[in-house]
């Protein structure tokens, strides 16, 4: 009698088993939300995008404005007015009109425009980075939301074991096999499991609410558990160079809009000139006469010295910055690469040869208790490995899709002149 109620207990363990597996990923015809679907949402929507666009625009427009001359003066100007005697009124006024046009020399023009070139590519290259940042931000949510909903699977299928472990030492206990205490502590067991299902869920949640707040459409469907799972090949890692990258395409950006400013305040020590042309008539005998001038500014306070050892020493600054630029970014690149190799390592081996050696753990362990050959602890060891083992796997994922990621962001290529990524 004893063996038949054991049997009957191992039965319905592998049917328990059977059906968390099944709850755990239901059967869903409809295609899975994928990570390119958000990608794309998120960049229709996201309003950084919306901003570093704007950014290019007033970019171009400032370029119009710094390829745009000054402008002429008209001028007026009367004399011997208001006076006293012969002065009297406007009886012997002269009247001046005319048309001052100033002309700038030293190339003030050309490096104005420089500089405009020089920060409308750096808005470009801030338009991408924008963008390569909500791809990466989208990724990590993305990863975020696959990840909790397959801790869901992990505490739905954990909540079965602990349900069925009760029932199991319920039946011990009745039986007379065991001792009260395993059904207490099997009790215990499933109520905690129960309470990790529920925290899972809420999780679970909240992370698709997150992925959806920053794609800006609500998500639909299930997500795709195939690209979570996926592991890229090994293969020899790339060298760890900046060269070609977009933080460096937009650092050396940065050095030269400061080149184009010290070339900008070199050319404003050149005093430019206003040249002048009117027609002057005078009120006393009514007759006309031609009037030309030639304004020159004096550089008495103001030389542009100051301005131009400021420009130079910007510029120094921003090509120090440039070169912290390329270390850091190589030293990110090489421990993104270093965290992508040992994450996947590690996935692949909890979610290998340790995961299904843990599962077998667990299986023998259940069918021995119910058949009465192993203790209650060694079931919940058994199920402990198994659960920590699946969440290590998970862990492992998440740590994988994360440097990959960054990785990607780190070695974004620069946009080429037409503007599109190679």
């Amino acid at each position: 009698m004893h063996r038949f109620v054991a049997a009957l207990l191992a039965v319905a363990s592998c049917a328990s088993i059977a059906q968390a597996q099944t709850a755990a990923s239901p059967p869903d015809s409809a295609p899975p939300y994928t990570l390119e679907r958000a990608l794309d949402a998120a960049g229709a929507s996201s309003p950084n995008l919306e901003a570093a666009n704007a950014g290019v625009r007033a970019a171009g427009a400032a370029r119009t404005v710094a390829g745009l001359r000054p402008n002429p003066e008209v001028q007026v100007q009367v004399e011997n007015v208001a006076g006293s005697g012969l002065y009297r009124g406007t009886q012997s006024a002269e009247v001046t009109t005319g048309l001052a046009l100033p002309i700038e020399l030293g190339g003030k023009r050309s490096a104005r425009i420089a500089v405009a070139d020089s920060r409308s590519l750096r808005a470009r290259l801030e338009a991408a980075i924008t963008l390569a940042d909500l791809r990466e931000r989208v990724t990590q949510a993305y990863t975020a939301a696959a990840s909790a909903e397959r801790r869901v699977e992990i505490a739905r299928q954990l909540a079965g074991f602990a349900d069925e472990g009760f029932r199991a030492a319920s039946t011990r206990v009745t039986a007379g096999a065991a001792s009260p205490i395993e059904q207490q502590r099997a009790d215990v067991q499933r109520v905690n499991a129960n309470v990790a299902l529920d925290r899972a869920r809420r999780e679970a949640a909240v992370a698709r609410e997150n992925l959806g707040r920053l794609i800006g459409e609500p998500i639909a469907g299930r997500l795709d558990a195939g690209w979570f799972d996926r592991i890229g090949g090994y293969g020899p890692a790339r060298p760890a160079s900046a060269e070609g990258t977009l933080i460096l395409a937009a650092a050396e950006a940065d050095v030269a809009t400061a080149s184009a400013q010290v070339r900008l305040a070199r050319s404003q020590r050149i005093p430019d000139i206003t040249l002048s042309a009117g027609a002057r008539r005078l009120s006393a005998t009514g007759d006309t006469a031609a009037v030309f001038g030639v304004s020159i500014p004096f550089p008495l306070f103001n030389s542009g010295r100051a301005a131009l050892s400021q420009a130079q020493a910007e510029r120094q600054a921003v090509d120090a910055k440039r070169r912290v630029t390329v270390l850091d970014t190589e030293q990110a690149i090489a421990a993104a690469q270093a965290d992508l190799a040992n994450a996947a390592a590690t996935a692949r081996s909890a979610g290998g040869p340790a995961l299904a050696a843990a599962s077998e753990a667990a299986r023998i362990a259940r069918i021995g208790y119910a058949q009465g050959r192993f203790s209650q602890l060694d079931l919940l060891d058994a199920e402990r490995t198994l659960a920590d083992t699946r969440g290590a796997f998970v862990d492992a994922l998440v740590a994988y899709h994360d440097a990959e990621a960054r990785l990607a962001h780190l070695t974004t290529p620069a946009p080429d002149a037409a503007g599109t990524t190679p």
